[in-house]
């Protein structure tokens, strides 16, 4: 059985809005800030994977401390603006 037009919507919404995928969401921005300062300072695009695993070692620890410590004292990190 396959879901309906609107069941399928409000599983699409629910899971945008779920923290999980917002946490995903900062982190992969994160992921891509890192991967254009990089390849600006190598000359070159070093490509996702490469900017995934050099910030998840030398980045993730601290970003995710900050990013609970920021959401411990209640603000709210900034939204990303919707393309």
């Amino acid at each position: 059985m396959t879901p309906s037009p609107t069941e399928t919507a409000g599983s699409r919404d629910f899971v945008k809005q779920s923290s999980l995928y917002q946490e995903f969401l900062a982190e992969r921005e994160e992921i891509l800030k890192h991967k254009w300062i990089e390849s600006e300072r190598l000359g070159y695009d070093i490509g996702f994977e490469r900017a995934l695993l050099d910030w998840i070692r030398k980045h993730r620890d601290s970003w995710r401390a900050a990013r609970r410590a920021q959401l411990a004292t209640g603000a709210t990190p900034p939204v990303e603006a919707k393309k």
